[in-house]
């Protein structure tokens, strides 16, 4: 199964290393350089199988691809995961880090990273020891730090985007957001839209941590088993992908789906069910972008924070485009998306 997935993957380069004395894979997947070096950030985590994390590197490598176009960043689209098979210790995850930096050099500068789930600005500390390849690192260790408040922003502008298409204004106040997964980003979302007077609804699994954050901002918890079910005017799905599926999207009691998780839908015809239910789906790969356009504008392109706030706000206006080819065309938002993203990379 490994090596089919990998012969079907015709685009540019998979590169795999076992590390035996941790007993992770490292999977490092080069989607596309036609516009830059691949950047994508690096998951840590568990999977039932090396073949199964592999088809996520895969997965991703290609949003990134198409989030790189869909902002006009001169960089292509990879992923690495480091597939562990349980819990390390730190003095492993140190070597595995060391490890896997030195397996990024090896790659001359094609592929760039940074963090992603189950990794942090301390992991990129340890990689930037031995690799120059990366972004947000500390700012002491000359990073530009956490991108998640970017990428909240970006969602932030992305739902009142939305919102103007579907209900004529972007204004939020009294608009009713539903917000699923209060981590990182979801909760500097939900802050933000609060300050905007949206009633915001929390759900979390770690239901402390949706209690603590509705009672800073005035919002409501919703049990997690309830979320997909509970009416509102944006549902953003801001925890992991896949959570949007054939089985679930007749239950949606919403406008808009908006929400900063990669990958949320299960598979490609969950955007065409999206359209028929008469949802708007804001492309996971535009909307989410912030963080990306924060970390490799302020660290590689050398933009200046007004340069990175212009180009975090303009999400919206790219996102208004593909809605407004989506209508004209008749086609699903997430297909006018990939055109406009594939036209780029041409």
């Amino acid at each position: 199964m490994f090596s089919e997935l990998i012969r079907s993957w015709d685009v540019e380069a998979v590169v795999v290393r076992f590390d035996r004395p941790t007993g992770a894979w490292m999977l490092v997947c080069i989607h596309s350089t036609r516009r830059g070096p691949a950047c994508g950030g690096t998951r840590m985590k568990a999977y039932p199988t090396p073949t199964d994390a592999l088809a996520d590197g895969m997965r991703l490598a290609a949003a990134m691809t198409l989030k790189m176009a869909c902002v006009d960043m001169p960089f292509g689209g990879g992923k690495a995961v480091l597939a562990v098979p349980g819990p390390i210790d730190a003095v492993q995850r140190r070597g595995l880090l060391h490890r896997y930096a030195n397996l990024v050099c090896l790659l001359g500068g094609n592929y760039h990273t940074g963090p992603d789930i189950n990794t942090s600005i301390a992991d990129m500390d340890t990689i930037g020891e031995r690799c120059p390849y990366v972004v947000c690192r500390s700012e002491g260790r000359g990073g530009s730090g956490d991108p998640g408040p970017h990428t909240a922003r970006g969602v932030f502008h992305g739902i009142r985007a939305s919102v103007r298409h579907v209900f004529g204004s972007a204004d939020l106040a009294g608009r009713v957001v539903l917000v699923q997964g209060v981590g990182d980003v979801g909760a500097a979302l939900a802050r933000q839209l609060a300050e905007a007077d949206a009633r915001v609804l929390v759900s979390d699994l770690v239901a402390d941590r949706a209690v603590d954050l509705a009672g800073q901002i005035g919002g409501k918890v919703i049990e997690p088993e309830q979320a997909i079910d509970v009416e509102c005017d944006v549902y953003a799905p801001c925890a992991l992908g896949g959570t949007l599926s054939a089985d679930n999207i007749a239950r949606l009691r919403c406008g808009v789906v908006a929400g900063s998780a990669n990958n949320q839908l299960a598979e490609p015809a969950d955007a065409e069910r999206l359209r028929e239910a008469g949802i708007l789906y804001a492309p996971d790969f535009v909307i989410n972008a912030g963080g990306v356009l924060y970390a490799w504008g302020t660290e590689t392109l050398g933009w200046t924070r007004e340069v990175i706030d212009g180009r975090i706000e303009g999400i919206g206006d790219t996102l208004a485009e593909i809605y407004a080819n989506a209508d004209a065309e008749g086609i699903a938002t997430a297909a006018a998306a990939e055109r406009l993203a594939l036209s780029r990379v041409a």
